[in-house]
């Protein structure tokens, strides 16, 4: 049995053993809007459903290099803070993997990650921030709270408007088809999995 202290490890063996071991985790393809209007588009694996009263999400984000906070969470802020305070969630699915890599190479602050990446915002509903053409769903957010931790700041939203593809969602029980969904999650640094190989345990 290895024991590990992790008052011992260094910030960099934290990190791995963390992504190579909390697996698979959605990705979500976080879209925000500065002030200004700059659009930006990042890709976050640390991220989940927060609960359903309200609904709300969350996405985790680390600094840049240079110790500053990224875009998204920066964009994310309520305008007390200097963001908009709002931002939308687009679930990653298989044709937009490569996409999702290189809207994470850093940019300066102000540029647009989806001409990078190839992809075509789409106006949101109920809010500023774009959501992906061709994401099968995008949960459209209002921020409730940024929560520092360490480096580190936890992004909570809203869910204040959801757009799907026709078909994917059943509008009597609101089930979702995973099939067709095909969203993707990550394993490790550039390991992902598909998640169409499922099984059922009744009970």
């Amino acid at each position: 049995m290895l024991d590990i202290d992790v008052a011992d490890m260094t910030v960099r063996q934290r990190e791995r053993l963390l992504l190579w071991s909390v697996v698979p985790r959605p990705i979500a393809m976080v879209s925000t809007v500065s002030p200004s209007g700059a659009v930006n588009l990042a890709p976050f694996s640390y991220h989940t459903a927060v609960g359903y009263s309200p609904m709300a999400l969350l996405f985790c984000a680390g600094r840049r290099a240079d110790s500053t906070e990224k875009d998204s969470c920066r964009n994310a802020r309520v305008p007390a803070e200097g963001g908009t305070g709002e931002f939308t969630v687009n679930v990653l699915v298989e044709k937009h993997a490569a996409a999702a890599t290189a809207s994470a190479k850093p940019l300066p602050h102000g540029e647009s990650e989806y001409e990078l990446a190839g992809l075509r915002p789409l106006p949101g509903r109920r809010v500023h921030s774009p959501r992906i053409d061709g994401s099968p769903i995008a949960f459209e957010c209002r921020t409730s709270a940024v929560v520092p931790v360490g480096d580190h700041f936890i992004v909570i939203g809203e869910v204040v408007h959801v757009t799907a593809d026709e078909g994917l969602i059943d509008e009597m029980d609101f089930h979702v088809d995973l099939g067709r969904l095909g969203s993707v999650g990550r394993m490790g640094a550039a390991d992902y999995v598909r998640t169409l190989d499922r099984f059922i345990i009744d009970g």
